[in-house]
């Protein structure tokens, strides 16, 4: 039997609304990707229908994905934990029904193996992806970037309008200097349709 570390990290302290970037799509706003670009480090976040598509509405009975993807774009080697799936706490792959009902995330997080930042570098032009399926049907624990997980076998979503959203400050290391850096607090808000 496999065994894991489990350690509990937190996004904690006090939010600064005024430096809050706030990304928003739906299906009535005709894009189906928040992507923008932060310091030299682009943020896309969607969900993708089952042909890996970007996509606001879904036919009931589709699964769908979420994806998010943080690409450094900067002339140097960064390091990058990525701790906003590092988490059973917040909403990050969490869907919500209009009326704030919680229908969770499709996965329980399981701990992170305890290692430095040496274990995450992230060069120029190189992408950390984050893919998961609605309806996960794994049976087994499972790995990303040093992180366990496992499937919560979640159930096809009824025909509604729904959102999935989070917020994160993110965290950089130079590799050259070792400071750090770090973003506004990024909102991402994805509404959408299962008709």
């Amino acid at each position: 039997m496999m065994s894991f570390l489990f350690i509990i990290m937190g996004m904690g302290g006090c939010e600064d609304k005024s430096n809050e970037l706030v990304w928003k799509i739906s299906p009535e706003s005709r894009q189906a990707v928040i992507q923008n670009e932060v310091k030299g480090i682009v943020f896309k976040f969607c969900l993708l229908n089952e042909d890996g598509e970007p996509a606001t509405v879904f036919n009931e009975g589709e699964n769908f994905s979420f994806y998010f993807s943080v690409t450094n774009n900067r002339n140097e080697k960064l390091y990058f934990i990525p701790k906003f799936a590092y988490s059973n706490d917040d909403n990050f792959c969490r869907i919500f029904s209009l009326s704030n009902q919680d229908f969770g995330k499709p996965y329980f997080f399981r701990g992170v193996e305890l290692i430095g930042i040496g274990a995450f570098p992230f060069e120029s032009n190189a992408s950390c992806v984050f893919q998961q399926q609605w309806i996960d049907n794994r049976n087994s624990a499972w790995e990303w970037e040093h992180a366990f997980y496992e499937s919560l076998n979640r159930e096809i979503l009824a025909k509604g309008d729904y959102y999935t959203e989070f917020k994160y400050n993110f965290e950089f290391v130079s590799g050259d200097s070792e400071s750090k850096f770090y973003t506004n607090t990024l909102s991402f808000k994805v509404y959408f349709k299962i008709q």
